[in-house]
């Protein structure tokens, strides 16, 4: 049986999730994967904690200051290292520092903020081919709700043409609230505020950069796009007046925060916005803090997804799902024949 060692960078209330489930599921990786799978470092912006032969989870209420930092992960000797801090797509802040440090090293890597991946997708790409880790980032791409997996495993071998994804669950808990329930934006935020789902400041996801970051993660890192933010028009839901959300409802239609991809001449053209779809339609039915993806491919048509899970689960629940896609490359070549 394999001994992989892990590492957490970041504690808050994902990474600390993560961590948790992880532990729970060690018996798995040991029937399914013949893998004994040690949480031998965790830390977050300040303090930390190692342990070669493997951390519980009682240990990490009692972390060290002083012990985090690219190079506490790398003394740790983890094999792999799960990236849950904060996010910062302007910066790439904190989380670049950590993933540029583990792939240059070989180390593979799970990522959940978005920041580091938009702001240097391409360097990061580059580092993990050249040092043939493994980059994965389910977590960082809508989280529960399947996105990159669907074109690189279930579409493999298919062109996509077009891509439409209801891909932050504020936004649409809070439209759905609005025209649903006729209750006005401030309203809405403040009740999903209050219900810890959205953010003191909720500004990322109701301007409509949090749609903008998934969207251009799904596009650079599973279609190859290329994109930047400079590329991608934004709008968002902060603007949405009683009046709008009369007329929609007058004219039957259901609106929605939708990030786009189109192709065209081989290049795809990204926006983010409010799109109105009639009763019908599947992302009409979205309610609540659900998502949604939507692909169009030349040879499979048109495939979605919708999916909900309770966070901070969810999403630890995608980073560990790319940690079993890594246990599956990763152990059978290291088995004796």
């Amino acid at each position: 049986m394999r001994t992989l060692r892990v590492a957490i960078a970041g504690l808050g209330g994902v990474g600390r999730a993560t961590a948790e489930l992880l532990l729970s599921r060690r018996a798995r990786y040991r029937h399914i994967h013949g893998a004994d799978v040690r949480l031998v470092a965790a830390c977050g912006s300040q303090s930390g904690l190692s342990d070669e032969e493997g951390l519980e989870a009682d240990r990490l209420q009692r972390l060290e200051n002083g012990l985090t930092g690219p190079d506490f992960i790398a003394a740790s000797g983890a094999d792999i290292l799960i990236e849950a801090g904060p996010s910062d797509f302007r910066t790439g802040g904190p989380g670049l520092a950590y993933i540029g440090s583990s792939l240059s090293a070989g180390r593979d890597t799970i990522v959940i903020s978005k920041g580091a991946l938009i702001h240097s997708g391409r360097r990061l790409r580059d580092l993990a081919r050249d040092s043939g880790a493994y980059l994965k980032l389910s977590g960082a791409a809508a989280a529960a709700l399947p996105t990159i997996d669907l074109v690189e495993h279930s579409l493999k071998g298919c062109e996509v043409l077009e891509v439409e994804g209801i891909l932050n669950a504020t936004t649409n808990y809070l439209l759905d609230a609005m025209t649903t329930r006729g209750i006005g934006f401030d309203e809405a935020l403040l009740e999903a505020q209050q219900g810890g789902f959205a953010e003191a400041d909720p500004r990322n996801d109701t301007e409509g950069w949090d749609t903008a970051c998934k969207l251009l993660i799904l596009a650079n890192f599973a279609l190859d796009a290329d994109l930047t933010m400079a590329d991608v028009a934004v709008e968002g839901i902060q603007s949405v007046t009683a009046d709008r959300i009369n007329a929609w409802r007058r004219e039957g239609l259901v609106p929605k925060l939708v990030g786009s991809l189109k192709r065209s001449d081989n290049k795809f053209r990204a926006e983010v916005g409010i799109k109105a779809y009639p009763p019908a339609d599947a992302f009409a039915n979205v309610h609540g803090k659900g998502k949604a993806i939507r692909i169009t491919t030349d040879a499979m048509g048109e495939t979605i997804a919708i999916g909900s899970g309770r966070e901070p689960l969810a999403t630890a629940g995608a980073a560990l799902k790319d940690l079993e896609h890594i246990l599956t490359a990763r152990i059978p070549k290291t088995r004796p024949e």
